[in-house]
């Protein structure tokens, strides 16, 4: 989708600036606009815009010359709501980059992120790359300062502003472009995937023209919350504020939204009939599972002192459960696909989108398949999105995950 060169990018930006994030061998280039120099991460600072410390916001692009199609790529990075999570007891499922954005953020993402990486026959080869780092733990849609309380009674001041960090970076795409973009790609992994779903409507809203959007949810599904996702739901609803992004929905989808999030994915479906929408995970994802299980089902699961098989089989249950609510509510809608691999031997089966390709194959009638022929076929396909769910089992504990096939039989 390559329509004329847009050189619409200024050195100076309203109400943002720019510095790139790799030296410039030749020095400084007068006259010319460098952001579309391919190659080359610029860091934009959009003015009032922080992270959860109070720290300047940023984030970053790297502009194509000769195409107007963008792919925004939500960071990954855990969750917060209390004081054991926002102050970093929790460890890995705390809150990424409590200290801010650095600004060479993008030395590690710019390699680790294949989407981004402009390799060879890539499907985003040639689009413009737009990175939104991760710093408010609140799965980039929080709309609220907190002060938690530690067990000594110490305080910590967490400022959940992702929604409007989110709203800065659409902004600047869209003033970058007018308005108008080829294919509109809003991705992310974990907290990312989670934040791409739950800003798509509002992304998507800021442009006069879009020829297709598309949306890619990885490894962070809003699963309806019937089943066991409805305790997490509420919790991130009282420290976000998340009804105060509600209330600039239609009244009709905001009330349905507050009856249930996991209804996101229908509303979307539905708001947007000709985008291309998604949700990929592994069946064996023991990262974002415990995040949205273990400190909400603990009446229920066996003691996790230790690392134990009846634990886990409990965990992959409640996963499996909940999938099941998901592709259910997916199949009812020609526009809202998904892609199910069953496991991946590294990072816990999470994340399907980050260092490579390998590991998300399936067979597929009769052929093999991978992640990336599923995004192609997302991006470039044509009629209804196909879903896809491997059955298993198969890795270290594939046993202990339910393996029965999609659809049931």
């Amino acid at each position: 989708m390559i329509r004329s060169v847009r050189l619409l990018v200024l050195t100076t930006l309203l109400g943002a600036t720019a510095v790139a994030c790799d030296p410039d061998p030749k020095g400084p280039v007068v006259e010319e606009k460098p952001y579309i120099r391919p190659g080359v991460w610029w860091k934009i600072e959009p003015e009032g815009k922080v992270c959860s410390n109070g720290s300047q916001y940023k984030f970053f692009v790297n502009l194509a010359r000769e195409s107007d199609d963008v792919i925004i790529v939500l960071e990954p990075g855990g969750a917060c709501w209390d004081y054991e999570s926002c102050s970093g007891a929790m460890g890995i499922r705390g809150a990424a980059n409590p200290d801010g954005i650095p600004d060479n953020h993008m030395d590690l993402w710019k390699v680790g992120l294949p989407l981004i990486r402009r390799d060879p026959g890539s499907p985003t080869e040639n689009f413009n790359l737009v990175f939104v780092p991760y710093c408010t733990g609140d799965i980039h849609s929080g709309n609220k300062d907190m002060e938690y309380e530690g067990p000594e009674g110490e305080k910590l001041v967490y400022r959940h502003r992702g929604a409007e960090n989110v709203r800065a970076v659409g902004e600047w795409v869209r003033d970058r472009f007018d308005g108008k973009v080829g294919t509109l790609f809003v991705t992310g992994c974990s907290a990312g995937g989670a934040g791409s779903i739950a800003n798509y409507y509002f992304l998507r809203h800021m442009f006069d023209h879009v020829e297709r959007g598309v949306l890619l949810d990885d490894a962070g599904p809003i699963f309806p919350g019937k089943l066991h996702s409805g305790p997490l739901h509420a919790k991130v609803r009282e420290s976000w504020d998340v009804d105060s992004l509600l209330d600039q929905l239609p009244e009709a989808y905001a009330e349905r939204m507050r009856e249930d999030f996991g209804n996101i994915n229908a509303l979307l479906a539905e708001e947007f009939p000709n985008d291309r929408l998604s949700n990929v995970f592994f069946r064996l994802d023991y990262n974002y599972s415990l995040y949205s299980y273990e400190r909400f089902h603990e009446d229920v699961l066996p003691d996790p002192v230790e690392e134990n098989d009846e634990y886990r089989r409990g965990i992959y249950g409640m996963w499996w459960d909940d999938t099941k609510e998901l592709l259910a509510l997916s199949d009812e809608y020609p526009n809202l696909g998904y892609y199910i691999p069953f496991y991946r031997d590294f990072n816990d089966s999470h994340c399907a989108t980050i260092l490579t390709w390998g590991g998300t194959e399936m067979e597929v009638d009769g052929g093999e398949m991978n992640l990336l022929d599923f995004i192609d076929e997302l991006l470039y396909g044509e009629g209804e999105v196909p879903g896809y769910v491997e059955t298993g089992p198969e890795g270290m504990y594939g046993d202990l995950a339910p393996h029965e096939p999609w659809p049931p039989q």
